[in-house]
């Protein structure tokens, strides 16, 4: 609640405006992820979305500048098609925004007209054109996963994927690296936020996600794409940080998760994990999603974890209570576990059914569950 007074406090005055300016215009802006949008379409737009080379890059904005004073100045020199504000969790912009024309003229006359224009005194703002990239990187999946199998995770957890196309990690031994194709620039931004904030992991190995690069692309195009059944062979990247490994313990849980799905023919688990709030007692809430391709709905929630020494991260506890919470629900033979986690949960957890979502789990059941 204090939060939340706190950031309803920042920059009020330039807030109303904008809610004023929104209820008068009729403008609708809907926030999703960390950017707040206007359009895409525009109301009335007919026909496709503009071709490529139509949207400007705007930065080095005032943070305290909203839609009510911008999209009146960019639309002043062609139809907004749609404009993106990327936003904090205070409510201030991040000091950077797109603007995509109905045209390619529009574009460029945002570019002459705007580019080093003062938006208020001593705050001149910079407009270029936008790269628009849709293609993104995933480097460290297990040579086990399938292009279809990733595929049909990434469809459940981001928007807009049109294809996915596997190599051999150049950076990874015995890893594959995978290249997400998606609709718009916009598309391909969101997922990446949602995957790098969600700490992917695919069969319970950690994957970096980013930009697919020109000179990596162009090393790919020189390779062929890797057939599901060789063994990769890649090379050796310096640079790539490594992770301690988990405990025998911790390991039995993620193995038990990764065999059943197996089994049951379900594909491999893919987790998602974010800290929401961290106490200086160093207790960590996560909030946490586990999407089986198998499954129809992804298993989400909450849970409480503590990291367990320097080499142990708070995600890596998260996953397995993630993990655990799963098994509980897809294993009927694990009612001696449901018996001892419900011992320890903080609030009611449920664990057979057909709800998918629990709150707030006591870590420290985890190995009392396990225990023979």
């Amino acid at each position: 609640m204090e939060d939340e007074m706190w950031t309803n406090s920042i920059n009020q005055a330039n807030k109303m405006a904008l809610l004023a300016w929104a209820k008068e215009t009729g403008i609708n802006l809907v926030q999703i992820n960390g950017q707040r949008r206007y359009g895409g379409p525009p109301p009335g737009w007919v026909g496709d979305p503009p071709p490529a080379g139509t949207e400007v890059f705007i930065g080095k904005l005032p943070q305290d500048m909203y839609e009510n004073t911008l999209i009146p100045l960019f639309q002043s020199v062609g139809k907004l098609y749609e404009f993106r504000l990327m936003m904090t969790f205070s409510g201030l912009n991040r000091g950077f925004a797109y603007a995509k024309y109905s045209n390619r003229r529009g574009a460029k006359e945002a570019i002459v007209a705007f580019n080093n224009f003062e938006v208020r005194k001593g705050c001149a703002i910079m407009v270029c054109k936008s790269t628009e990239k849709c293609e993104l990187s995933m480097d460290g999946l297990a040579t086990s996963v399938s292009r279809r199998e990733l595929e049909a995770v990434l469809r459940q957890v981001t928007e807009g994927v049109l294809s996915v196309t596997l190599y051999a990690s150049p950076c990874q031994k015995r890893a594959q690296l995978a290249v997400l194709k998606y609709s718009s620039h916009r598309a391909a931004a969101m997922a990446k936020k949602t995957l790098m904030e969600g700490n992917m992991r695919l069969g319970g190995v950690e994957m970096s996600v980013d930009w697919l690069n020109s000179d990596l692309k162009q090393k790919l195009q020189s390779c062929e794409e890797k057939p599901s059944s060789r063994k990769v062979q890649g090379g050796k990247c310096l640079g790539v940080p490594k992770h301690s490994p988990l405990s025998p313990v911790l390991h039995n849980v993620l193995d038990r998760l990764n065999t059943l799905c197996r089994r049951q023919h379900l594909g491999t688990p893919l987790f998602l994990t974010k800290c929401v709030q961290a106490n200086p007692n160093g207790w960590q809430r996560f909030w946490c999603r586990v999407v089986i391709p198998g499954c129809p709905m992804p298993f989400s929630g909450f849970t409480w974890v503590r990291q367990d020494g320097p080499g142990r991260s708070g995600h890596e506890e998260a996953k397995v209570v993630l993990a655990l919470q799963v098994l509980c629900m897809l294993a009927p033979c694990l009612s001696s576990t449901n018996s001892a986690l419900s011992r320890y949960t903080r609030k009611p957890v449920f664990f057979c059914g057909r709800r998918r979502e629990w709150w707030d789990l006591d870590p420290s059941c985890i190995l009392q569950a396990l225990e023979p």
